[in-house]
């Protein structure tokens, strides 16, 4: 089938009746938007060059800037919610897709006072390679994943009509990208989309201009070096005028200065030096404070004006610690993966990233990192005015760098564009060569040096992160900055420490940087998964159906499950922003450490539907844990505890090391710490100040000793204590549980055994049974306290549930202090059982529910209840049998459900059978 079959067939809506283009009616302006319809026609054959297209008319009308997806145009998926698969959990799925030429045509009028004039046709976005022809004569090509493309079209533009012709291909040009998951060239996150996003337009100059003007601050002395690059496309040189103005945020003129020079046949480049003065704004984090650099060349017949923006920052990495104009800092950074799920693409204006940088500043976070791609100039405005640090990588995310020539040649230069068109930026803080990088490093360490050598208004280092064998526990040569998840001496995050060490709010990383020459940020903390909330699907109303979505709700409802999808989504979601605060506060505790990157504060939709954020896609919170809630771990500012463990006996005396991390604009005079200590109806049973002191920038700041004795708590108690600074907003707060250190654990109306078949032959005979099994004879799932890592789909092969699920309120925890969801206290608990699966069963509601993956959705449980021939039987997966007396908390769970057995709230209304019990448990 022909192509424009094909577009007849599935988009009859686009096509018109008239052959004619699209015509563009221009007034006379030094800047003509070509924003509005053109004509377009697919090329999936490849022959549109060969078959002269450029010379064609074309149907079918779409609107640019805009995307071939946003007009239906391309594929229909094909794929259904119908079934659980892997291939409908893998992603978002487009609607329509296209990959491969599309022809995009339009009409311009160009006006008389163009005549003489050099024009340029700039296109701000595109995937991947474009080419350009205007009435048939072709003007060039361009590829970039990251720049706008610029044409030079002057020759063949004269004023009058003209035919206006873009090939865009978005078929892959170069490997820079494993199976495809590298975020400016991928359809996980964005879309592999085929069309022009943000500004198209004609951009008209004198002959005699200025092509670019690039910033390099100096703090030291207040001034700036401005770079103006000038171009003269006349017969001879010309004399001219170069006036160059810093222009502060009250508009008024910092520095100016004017020379006179002769600007030769070609490129002149010149640089100014101007001094700001004393009282100069330097740009952090804090005050963003922006400048204006505006260079005015008069010639002797032309003029043109440029404007860039700048501000006065200096980032370095002394001691192993990244400071920004010499004060040290602490990035709190999130991923930004180019996650757009209504476009596809990323926002091209400031509007669309207001949403971002406002979201992510509201959760305390001051850094963002972009993982393997490169913003718009959009992005970089805003986080310039809202003082965000960024972390801009190549479109790279490859296990063969430097193997191929062509793609080398890609890479070098397409960070050089990046450099160019994004480095006058102050938030350009840091770059990064790509993701998880292996390979060639010789390769790398000579691109990373020419960078550097080239632009040093950045810290660079040569891989966020790698698995090459001999690579990614130490910095390379030549970083600036180091980012991992482990060093050659340990972990520095802990999905590798949660599941294999018991809960100790005392430890941080100290042991695993010592060493390290430059300054570390922890690599992709978290990514603990989230049940889906499938009350998003409704919000998908763009290119991208949430097919994965609705296939866990249809496997949900065949499962008469799709009530309890809330419940789940809540308890993950609470379990989880629970983990990342720990991993946080741990950053926050090491000395040496310089920040940290989540993945994620916001959702993934790709690799597998990986739900790792507190926040959906669209940045919109999912109710785990509220803006001024996380701010009391992520802000600049964080009060922090060191205490040994989770759960505690009456018996002992809790103590804990107060100290702070202080990464606010400058040092904290006269503080004074209080703290206390309260149960869960908000009574204070302890109190008490620290000793006020001064508090520098820094961390593991030590503000002195908390403790106090627990003897006076007579029954199990969740406390939660905080620590503050006292007439500030600075706080924060943990929670411990204080069980007795005596309880009974045996009832005489309650018989306790580990063996199924004596608890058959007591239930026959009427009684009422505690059944522990030994977890080796439990048929099930390993106990594993950490949710699934990442996705259940993108890495199937671990145990996958997401915590426990019950009523705090049930009898049976009467005397067991819980929330709904897993928390501390529940470590040894968990790590000691085996999850029942108990999909074979009649309908139940367990008294501790598991919560499945969503790619499973099975029904399980820890602890459940029935009616079993003349008896009534609890059954526990937990073990609560085993060193009770070095346990407390499975001690205090055992005595809660005796407590309740032996009492008239124990009616089980579900009936068992012997052999379904022989289902769950070997005899």
């Amino acid at each position: 089938m022909i192509i424009t079959q094909v577009i007849n067939r599935f988009f009859s809506v686009f096509i018109i009746a008239s052959l004619c283009c699209t015509i563009f009616q221009a007034e006379a302006q030094e800047t003509i938007s070509l924003a509005g319809e053109w004509s377009v026609k697919l090329d999936s054959a490849n022959v549109g060059v060969k078959g002269q297209w450029y010379k064609q008319q074309f149907e079918t009308r779409v609107h640019l800037p805009g995307t071939l997806d946003d007009a239906g145009i391309g594929k229909p998926s094909g794929l259904t919610a119908d079934k659980l698969t892997k291939e409908v959990l893998l992603k978002l799925t487009r609607k329509h897709s296209y990959v491969g030429a599309a022809w995009y045509a339009k009409e311009v009028v160009i006006p008389q006072n163009w005549k003489g004039k050099d024009v340029q046709l700039l296109l701000e976005r595109v995937i991947w390679n474009t080419r350009v022809w205007i009435d048939g004569q072709e003007v060039g090509s361009g590829e970039s994943l990251s720049v706008p493309h610029r044409f030079d079209v002057s020759t063949l533009l004269a004023p009058g009509k003209h035919r206006l012709v873009i090939r865009i291909d978005n078929s892959k040009q170069y490997d820079i990208s494993y199976k495809d998951m590298a975020h400016a060239y991928t359809d996980g996150t964005q879309i592999i989309w085929n069309g022009v996003i943000g500004n198209i337009q004609l951009i008209a100059k004198n002959k005699l201009h200025i092509r670019s003007v690039q910033t390099y601050p100096h703090v030291a002395d207040k001034s700036v070096t401005v770079a103006v690059t000038l171009q003269n496309k006349l017969a001879k040189a010309e004399n001219a005028v170069l006036q160059v103005q810093v222009i502060g945020k009250d508009k008024r003129v910092a520095a100016s200065q004017k020379i006179s020079l002769k600007v030769s046949a070609g490129e002149l480049k010149k640089e100014i030096r101007l001094e700001l003065g004393k009282d100069a704004l330097l740009w952090d984090e804090f005050s963003p404070d922006i400048y204006t650099v505006r260079a005015q060349l008069t010639g002797k017949k032309d003029e043109d004006m440029a404007e860039t923006t700048f501000g006065l920052r200096e980032i370095t990495a002394r001691n192993s610690e990244i400071q920004v104009n010499g004060r040290r800092v602490f990035m709190r950074g999130t991923l930004e993966c180019n996650i757009f799920p209504l476009t596809g693409h990323p926002p091209m204006d400031k509007a669309g990233w207001m949403k971002v940088f406002n979201t992510a500043k509201a959760y305390g976070l001051n850094h963002l990192r972009f993982h393997s791609w490169c913003p718009p100039e959009a992005a970089f405005e805003v986080a310039d005015e809202m003082g965000f640090y960024l972390q801009v990588e190549l479109p790279l995310w490859s296990l063969t760098v430097g193997k191929d020539i062509s793609t080398n040649r890609f890479l070098g230069e397409e960070a050089r564009r990046i450099s160019e068109e994004y480095g006058n930026h102050p938030s350009f803080c840091l770059w990064s060569l790509g993701n998880e990088l292996q390979g060639d490093f010789n390769w790398l360490s000579k691109l990373l040096q020419e960078l550097k050598s080239l632009d040093k208004r950045h810290l660079y280092t040569t891989t966020t992160f790698t698995f090459e064998k001999g690579h990614g526990t130490w910095p390379e040569p030549g970083d600036d900055y180091f980012i991992t998840q482990y060093t050659k001496k340990g972990w520095v995050r802990g999905q590798g420490i949660f599941n294999s060490y018991p809960p100790n709010f005392s430890t941080d990383y100290t042991k695993a940087i010592d060493g390290l020459e430059v300054p570390l940020i922890t690599h992709e903390i978290g990514q603990y998964s989230v049940y889906p909330n499938l009350e998003e699907i409704r919000k998908y109303t763009g290119v991208l159906d949430p097919l994965n979505f609705k296939a866990i709700r249809n496997d949900l409802q065949r499962k008469n499950m799709l009530a309890l999808a809330p419940a789940f989504t809540k308890a993950s979601g609470k379990f989880a922003a629970n983990l990342y605060k720990e991993e946080i506060e741990r950053a926050l505790k090491t000395k040496g450490i310089s920040g940290f990157q989540l993945l994620d504060l916001h959702d993934f939709p790709g690799q597998g539907t990986a739900l790792v954020g507190i926040l959906d896609a669209f940045w919109d919170s999912k109710g785990f844990v509220s803006p001024e809630e996380h701010r009391l771990y992520t802000s600049a500012v964080v009060p922090l505890i060191r205490f040994a463990k989770a759960t505690y006996t009456n018996s002992e005396q809790f103590e804990a090391e107060a100290e702070i991390a202080n990464f606010s604009a400058g040092g904290l005079k006269n503080v004074t710490p209080v703290w206390m200590v309260k149960n869960r109806q908000g009574e204070v049973l302890f109190s008490g100040e620290l000793d006020g002191k001064d508090i520098p920038v820094g961390s593991g700041i030590n503000l002195g000793k908390i403790a106090f004795s627990l003897s006076g708590i007579v029954q199990a108690e969740a406390l939660t204590i905080e620590l503050e600074l006292k007439g500030t907003t600075y706080k924060n707060h943990w929670n411990i549980w204080v069980y007795p250190e005596k309880v009974n654990t045996t009832d005489k109306n309650v018989l306790f055994t580990t063996s199924l078949k004596d608890a058959l032959k007591y239930l026959e005979n009427g009684k009422t049974v505690l059944l522990n099994p030994d977890t080796a004879h439990i048929r099930g799932v390993q106990g594993r306290f950490a949710p699934v890592f990442w996705s259940p789909v993108h890495f199937p092969d671990q145990p996958g549930t997401m915590g426990i699920l019950c009523d705090p309120a049930h009898p049976a925890l009467k005397n067991f202090p819980t929330d709904f969801y897993s928390d501390w206290q529940w470590w040894d608990l968990i790590t000691s059982s085996k999850t029942m699966v108990i999909d074979s069963l009649p309908p139940m509601e367990p008294v501790v529910r598991v919560i499945d993956n969503f790619f499973k959705n099975r029904k399980m449980g820890n602890i459940i209840e029935a009616k079993v021939g003349k008896g009534k039987l609890l059954l526990t997966s937990i073990n609560l049998t085993d060193n009770l007396e070095r346990r407390p908390a499975a001690r205090q769970l055992r005595y809660s459900l005796m407590q309740y057995m032996g009492s008239n709230a124990f009616s089980p209304v579900t009936a068992l059978t012997a052999e379904q019990l022989n289902n769950l448990v070997k005899k």
